[in-house]
């Protein structure tokens, strides 16, 4: 199965095309930028800074999030079919697809929370629950996670792949 993808013209023109490779790295970088960018603007507020921002407006963050996974999903894939065998075979990919999933997963399980709780949150002018706190900093440990393993994969992976 590996190599009918490697072989598919989708794969080839990713591969051997002027614009493939650029298109789909750019718009994973941004991508990667926004659901960061806003998953850590989030936890922040949770965490108590920038008072003045309610946490019910917060909310309007997760559609964007939520489109930029799958920009990502997309890219990435698109990225990955240049070369499936190697990936699949790069530790270090392995451990970006982990924290991939886990941080999806509990990104699903954080929206259907916050969207829960942000009014409540907003009566009582804060959150002042530790099990909300350290389910904030572990989805921000996991992201933070795809992002270095991200980057990892890029220059690490390539001293072990052939």
């Amino acid at each position: 199965m590996i190599e009918w993808l490697d072989g598919t013209s989708y794969a080839i023109w990713f591969r051997e095309s002027l614009w493939g490779w650029p298109t789909a790295l750019t718009f994973h970088a941004f991508g990667t930028a926004v659901v960061i960018g806003f998953v850590f603007i989030i936890a922040l507020r949770m965490f108590g800074l920038f008072r003045t921002i309610p946490f019910t407006s917060l909310k309007t963050f997760f559609p964007i999030i939520w489109v930029a996974v799958l920009v990502q999903a997309w890219s990435g894939f698109s990225l990955w079919m240049t070369k499936p065998a190697r990936y699949l075979n790069d530790g270090m990919f392995q451990s970006k697809l982990f924290f991939v999933v886990v941080s999806i997963l509990v990104m699903a399980c954080f929206h259907f929370l916050f969207t829960r709780r942000a009014a409540k949150w907003d009566a009582a002018g804060s959150v002042s629950s530790l099990g909300v706190w350290i389910f904030v900093a572990v989805s921000t440990l996991l992201w933070t996670g795809v992002l270095v393993a991200g980057r990892l994969t890029a220059y690490l992976g390539s001293l072990y792949m052939s």
